[in-house]
């Protein structure tokens, strides 16, 4: 274990939450030992809510006191050198695969949220029961009304309307259908073992689309290979009994061919949303000028900026602007300058993706994301 058995972190958060199921996969993998509340517990408001300055989940408090918010800041501390090791590393040692394991990082915050929100709140007749039953987890009755009504209302911010969903639909057949070829041959996106690829994809592919009762029938029945992902993610080990001992790992020196539809699959549906959306913060910041140091927004719970024309396969939709997706961005483009990784993503028409030149830095202070030094 690499925390004290008798001194677990505290897990904030929930079972039907996206972003919870993310931090609680990594802790299981990593036997971290840990117990989990729900943010209606009265500590959360006396303790966290102070801190964090935020409604937000997961938070992950430390035996200390320490309190560490967002999925991505929560990985990191535990992989940092400070920390006892883990034993499956989350970030890939090789320069391709690190940056391709902060490619799935982005599509699931950018493109899968959008699948993800539309299977859960589009199909709410269908699932009301049990979305009800599942937003009422620690609370009552007239709080699960409520924060089901504001989820609801982030369906057009996320581009999901009459006119992108059927494009939405067939985006997440051919993902299914690209995942289920991959995971015929390995257990997890990058091999042997979970990466922060497998962490980000699990948290939407988990508590939405591998929950709900509509998207889950649908993994079940079109990419059962991807369900036993599903659950292979969920699981304190490994669990790899499908494949042959040890699991298999990546051919030395090339990708696997079960990779190359998933980089098109993503090329074809990011490139050109990111692309507007760096329009967009180029013209922010020429007309805002903002500091360093300045939070993103005006207030801790908001989380977009503006709105941007964007399109999703082809199809036109007004979707909000968040400066997290930047936080990430940066992410891909510091792990793309390896040459090694230049020549993997010209080979996959993702170039546009790690030779973007963002104007400014968003970073992550206080728990919040602020301005950085602009370019």
């Amino acid at each position: 274990m690499t925390q004290p058995p008798d001194r677990p972190v505290t897990l904030w958060g929930l079972p039907h939450s996206l972003y919870s199921g993310r931090a609680r996969a990594y802790l299981r993998k990593q036997r971290i030992a840990y117990v989990e509340r729900a943010p209606t517990d009265p500590a959360f408001a006396e303790r966290i809510l102070p801190a964090i300055g935020r409604a937000i989940i997961p938070v992950v408090e430390l035996p200390d006191g320490t309190i560490v918010q967002d999925t991505v800041d929560i990985i990191d501390h535990f992989e940092g050198e400070a920390a006892p090791p883990v034993p499956h590393p989350a970030y890939p040692g090789d320069a391709r695969l690190l940056a391709l394991a902060h490619l799935f990082e982005i599509y699931a915050v950018v493109g899968l949220t959008r699948h993800a929100m539309h299977y859960r709140w589009s199909y709410l007749a269908e699932q009301e029961h049990f979305l009800r039953d599942a937003f009422a987890t620690g609370g009552d009755a007239d709080r699960a009304e409520a924060t089901m009504g504001r989820m609801h209302s982030y369906l057009p911010m996320l581009g999901v309307d009459a006119a992108t969903v059927p494009a939405i639909e067939e985006s997440y057949s051919e993902l299914l259908a690209n995942l289920d070829a991959h995971f015929a041959a390995y257990p997890f996106l990058l091999g042997s073992t979970p990466s922060i690829a497998d962490y980000a994809m699990f948290g939407p592919l988990f508590a939405h689309l591998g929950r709900d009762p509509v998207p889950l029938a649908i993994m079940q029945r079109e990419a059962p290979r991807v369900f036993r992902w599903v659950e292979r993610m969920h699981a304190p080990d490994l669990d790899s009994v499908d494949y042959a001992a040890p699991a298999p790992d990546f051919p030395e020196g090339e990708l696997p061919a079960t990779m190359a539809p998933l980089m098109a699959q993503i090329a074809r549906e990011l490139v050109p949303d990111l692309t507007d959306r760096l329009a967009f913060l180029r013209d922010y910041v020429a007309q805002h000028s903002p500091q360093p140091g300045e939070p993103v927004t005006d207030r801790p719970h908001r989380r977009v900026i503006g709105t941007v024309e964007t399109s999703f396969r082809g199809v036109a939709y007004t979707g909000g602007v968040q400066p997290y997706t930047f936080f990430l961005w940066q992410r891909l483009i510091e792990a793309g300058r390896h040459p090694a990784a230049k020549a993997l993503f010209a080979e996959h028409d993702l170039t546009p993706l790690i030779d973007a030149d963002l104007p400014i830095r968003v970073e992550r202070r206080d728990h919040i994301e602020v301005w950085g030094q602009r370019a």
